[in-house]
């Protein structure tokens, strides 16, 4: 291909397009450069594998830390394992993409965005998103775009397009718009409690600038005389599909019709339907060219029925508005909460459930010592509030080895802890690392948004402070033509055969998160609102089925929970409280069986099960620091005598001399009449001289102050 070079401006930041240059051999690759983050993309297109009866679509995020002018660490000190977020970006070029192919295509196709410089400044994102429609145009790949990507903050009152990490983290707004020629088709937010009318406006401030995107891609690949490539559908013999919807569709409807079956029930009642039609087109001839298409395609039978039952279910829908379950368009499923399940050994449960969907929500409250670092290419060097998802075979009904977190997993955490993040207690007010495992157990839909409220009642059943609690709701789409309907509170069922997955999670005061995913090309801006709007009684019904269960924290922690105290020394003061190859802190820890964690800003923070174990830590430690001022009065241990008076350890490493006119309010004349070597005296500060000496006295010592003293000792 023949190089080029193109900048794109839009919002005050400009774009750089390079291509020709990089990666000859890949079907077709741009660089992609704002600022100082450069991305690489690449898509290529290759002969598809005998019997794939899906859309092979590969996406693949890739960091490198020479990028930032970094060296991994680890023996090997090479990339290992992508990290959490490098997988999200995955999902987030991947998701926007996915449904402008052709979903008869069956070749197999791999995108892969690889970051090869970044400053702090440019995410890369959605430069990576964006550079994957350019790279899928350049390689001549089918596709119904081009599709370009954007951030909108909100910093102040104002909008702004691409923010900065540092906007986007000082801001109430994270919002990525990606979208099509036919309009929006995929959102990702997290916000601040925002008013639905405030998101709305936003995603339209982010598709204008998407359009002007597209705008610049189609003058781009003219520019190259490359047309979009739109091959058409291979024709398909309709015999097969005639002949079992006329023996099914009418048997479909009926099932579809009795809105008291269960799940399982119906699955049972169309499984039972398709082994009938199994057996009928066996007892065909074997030349019959229904029982050939069969024969000649193991899937075939099974992808039809498949398909019939969707187009029937969708049919009902927008007809009768009526759901297969008897519901309402806008009607939610019965909703059962439940705290405190497990043992107090767990510091806080809670249990949603939403029709068939049942999500169980642990929280562990931890030490800063737990805060996750984060080893990638972003700013962010340790997460505080960690929420992990898992999707158990069981949860469905099936049998399949357990593996780690897949890319949906990782996913689904990510969404429920964006929309949990905006409630939760500043850490200086509650300096807990807070984790939250969400355990599906079981699911028909919307198991992401269980997650969202399973785990605002375990985090209120653990005694978190957060602000507000957070509810969510999953809403899908029907649309044929001009024809629209919107559903709340999809099931699975429901997903299969919508169009539209979007995610609303929020507060009574407004939306915290937001995602939403197409298998259409785009809607317009409308239809997306309706949603956001449709989306808040149902979030605000489900709300308060959640605070007749549990309306506020708890006040009291789980007896197991560690007891946290922070408080701040001065940072030079750091090495003296760690001693010599942390002889100290590990002398505190042996004697005092507490945790702690010193941060580079002198924030102390001891942890343990017994308050008093944490709270004597603290005093050790505030000894070690500790600075005199004259009237201060501690005990001390007599140290060594002299002709003139004698030496006293009043703190931990800490001396000050009595002089012998200060032993006793009357004239002394041996310092071992009074005191000697290892005995116990209450001694008070009288002065620091200029040298810095302190000068002690056991004058004047009011018996309180000396009662005070004793209790403080006794902590140390």
């Amino acid at each position: 291909m023949q190089e080029f070079e193109k900048t794109i401006s839009f919002g005050g930041r400009d774009i750089h397009l390079k291509g020709g240059l990089l990666a000859p051999q890949a079907g077709g690759a741009v660089l992609v450069q704002s600022g100082e983050t450069a991305v690489l993309v690449t898509a290529t297109r290759s002969a598809g594998r005998q019997g794939i009866d899906f859309l092979p679509l590969l996406v693949d995020y890739e960091e490198r830390l020479y990028a930032a002018g970094r060296i991994p660490g680890g023996f090997l000190r090479r990339e290992g394992r992508p990290p959490e977020r490098a997988t999200l970006i995955s999902r987030l070029i991947d998701r926007p993409m996915r449904p402008l192919f052709p979903q008869w295509l069956r070749d197999d196709i791999q995108i892969v965005a690889t970051t090869l410089a970044m400053d702090e400044q440019v995410p890369p994102d959605v430069l990576a998103a964006t550079g994957a429609s350019i790279a899928v145009l350049l390689a001549k790949i089918p596709f119904y775009g081009p599709m370009a990507a954007v951030r909108v903050g909100l910093v102040g009152d104002d909008f702004v397009i691409n923010p900065t990490y540092r906007e986007v983290e000082t801001g109430d707004l994270d919002l990525v718009v990606a979208g099509s020629p036919d309009g929006v088709i995929m959102v990702e937010a997290g916000a601040n409690q925002l008013p639905e009318a405030d998101v709305i406006e936003a995603i339209d401030f982010g598709y204008e600038v998407v359009q002007d995107l597209i705008k610049a891609q189609l003058e781009l690949i003219k520019d190259l005389v490359i047309e979009i490539v739109t091959e058409p559908e291979p024709e398909t013999d309709s015999t097969l599909s005639t002949f079992i919807e006329e023996k099914t569709a009418a048997a479909i409807k009926e099932v579809l019709k009795q809105f008291s079956l269960t799940k399982p029930e119906r699955d049972e009642k169309l499984d039972a339907i398709k082994d009938e039609l199994a057996a009928a087109i066996e007892a065909l001839e074997d030349d019959n060219p229904v029982k050939v298409a069969v024969a000649e395609n193991s899937k075939a039978l099974g992808n039809t029925y498949k398909s019939i039952t969707k187009k029937l279910m969708r049919q009902q829908i927008l007809d009768e508005k009526v759901r297969v379950d008897g519901r309402k368009l806008d009607e939610v499923r019965p909703i059962s909460c439940q705290v405190g399940l497990l043992p107090k050994r767990v510091h806080g449960t809670g249990l949603f459930r939403r029709g068939l969907t049942q999500v169980m929500s642990v929280t562990t409250l931890g030490t800063p010592g737990d805060a996750q670092m984060m080893d990638d290419l972003h700013p962010d060097e340790e997460k505080r509030y960690l929420h992990h998802y898992n999707f158990p075979p069981y949860s469905v009904g099936e049998t399949r080895p357990m593996r780690s977190p897949g890319r949906r997993e990782i996913g689904h955490g990510a969404l429920a802890e964006r929309a949990l993040v905006p409630v939760l207690p500043p850490q200086e007010e509650f300096p807990y690392v807070i984790r939250v495992v969400s355990e599906v157990l079981s699911s028909n839909g919307s198991t992401s948004m269980g997650s969202v409220c399973g785990s605002t009642l375990s985090l209120m059943d653990a005694g978190v402070p957060i602000t507000k609690p957070v509810s969510g709701a999953a809403m899908g789409l029907i649309k044929e033509g001009d024809e629209v309907r919107i559903l709340t509170d999809i099931q699975g069922i429901e997903d299969f055969l919508g169009d539209m997955d979007f995610k609303v999670a929020g507060t009574d005061s407004g939306i915290t998160a937001l995602q939403m995913d197409m298998k259409i090309t785009g809607l317009p801006l409308k239809v997306i609102g309706d949603a956001i709007n449709q989306a808040k009684p149902a979030r605000l019904h489900i709300l308060e089925k959640m605070l007749a269960t549990i309306d506020t924290p708890r006040t009291e922690l789980s007896p197991y929970a560690p007891r946290l105290i922070s408080f701040k020394i001065d940072p030079e003061m750091i090495g003296m409280v760690i001693g010599p190859g942390g002889k100290k802190i590990k002398g505190i820890t042996e004697q005092t069986g507490a945790k702690v964690d010193i941060a580079d800003d002198g924030t102390v923070t001891v942890s343990s099960i017994e308050g008093e174990k944490a709270l004597q830590a603290k005093a050790l430690i505030e000894a070690i620091v500790f600075k005199p001022a004259a009237g201060d009065v501690f005990v001390g241990k007599v140290t060594r005598v002299i002709p003139i008076g004698a030496f006293v350890e009043f703190m931990p490493g800490q001396e000050g001399m009595i002089h012998i006119s200060q032993l006793a309010d009357y004239r002394v004349a041996k310092v071992e009449d009074e005191v000697n070597v290892g005995d116990e005296v209450i001694v008070k500060v009288r002065e620091i001289d200029g040298r810095g000496r302190i000068n002690l006295t056991r004058l004047n010592i009011h018996p309180d102050e000396a009662a005070a003293a004793r209790e403080a000792a006794a902590l140390r």
